[in-house]
């Protein structure tokens, strides 16, 4: 996941907006709607890494759920036993484990996505699913965006369709600039979504061009609608955006950065916390 184009096409008016939405802004009777907990924290998983290893790590680090990547020949392939293991772990750790998928061309294959989703549901393991799908990722995107939009939009409705399970999709912070007649992209998405988790991967909290500032649009939206955002933040080494990664600052700025992020968003009552991608790259961070 490298959504990172783009950077400062909305730096300068996202700085000049105000951050906050007043949680009475969205108060009702379906219940409190506010900012998650400082220190709510998620994380990638991408890859056949240890049970017994990944809990350890993500309960020092205070993780509360888990995005594992399920391959979708996960009834075949023998990844099955590492996920029983996996989520009996997790369960009895308090971590919260949800099915990771996604390829760019399920935004115009979305019978693929249903066939990976119902080998997530036949296994039993998992509490969600999250979806990373990147449909800018086509070429198509280029040539047909409108129907390229509608065409994800379409796989979420067929995923979410029988689908027991709540579904948070990965978004990039810019498809509020996208318009579908009418609507709103973002908010077409929204709809359809239970969460989102944008990918606001940058190295600093506030200030133009920050995590708080590129994910403003979706927090407003997400109030709005009454639906929970997430933001995230990068560790992978990323050689041509060094501002979208903490690969460089290193662990202990990362947590500072957050912990920040944390700070400035408590008057914002959609903030579901942060998710950090990944745990294979976040685990060898430098201190």
């Amino acid at each position: 996941m490298r959504e990172r184009w783009r950077a400062g096409l909305v730096s300068a008016i996202l700085a000049a907006s105000s951050l906050t939405v007043p949680a009475a802004a969205v108060a009702g009777t379906a219940g409190t709607f506010v900012a998650a907990p400082a220190g709510t924290r998620a994380m990638w998983l991408w890859g056949a890494y240890a049970p017994d290893e990944v809990i350890a790590w993500a309960g020092a680090q205070r993780v509360t759920e888990i995005f594992a990547y399920v391959p979708w020949s996960v009834a075949t392939d023998g990844s099955l036993p590492r996920l029983r293991d996996l989520r009996k772990r997790a369960g009895a750790a308090g971590i919260r484990l949800t099915a990771l998928g996604g390829e760019p061309d399920w935004a115009t294959s979305p019978s693929n996505a249903v066939a990976w989703r119902n080998a997530v549901l036949a296994t039993g393991l998992f509490s969600g699913i999250h979806l990373d799908v990147e449909p800018y990722a086509l070429p198509a995107w280029r040539t047909d965006p409108a129907g390229t939009q509608r065409s994800y939009l379409t796989l979420l409705d067929r995923l979410r369709a029988g689908s027991p399970l709540p579904i948070e999709a990965d978004v990039p912070f810019w498809y509020g600039e996208h318009r579908l007649g009418a609507a709103n992209f973002a908010d077409e998405v929204l709809r359809r979504v239970d969460a989102v988790t944008v990918m606001s991967y940058r190295d600093t909290a506030t200030g133009p061009n920050s995590m708080v500032a590129v994910s403003q649009d979706w927090l407003r939206r997400g109030a709005a609608a009454r639906k929970r955002v997430r933001l995230a933040a990068e560790t992978d080494p990323l050689g041509d955006c060094a501002y979208c990664t903490f690969a460089e600052e290193g662990s202990r700025h990362m947590l500072k950065v957050l912990s920040q992020v944390d700070i400035v968003t408590r008057t914002t009552p959609s903030y579901a916390g942060v998710a950090i991608h990944r745990y294979g790259a976040w685990r060898v961070l430098r201190p």
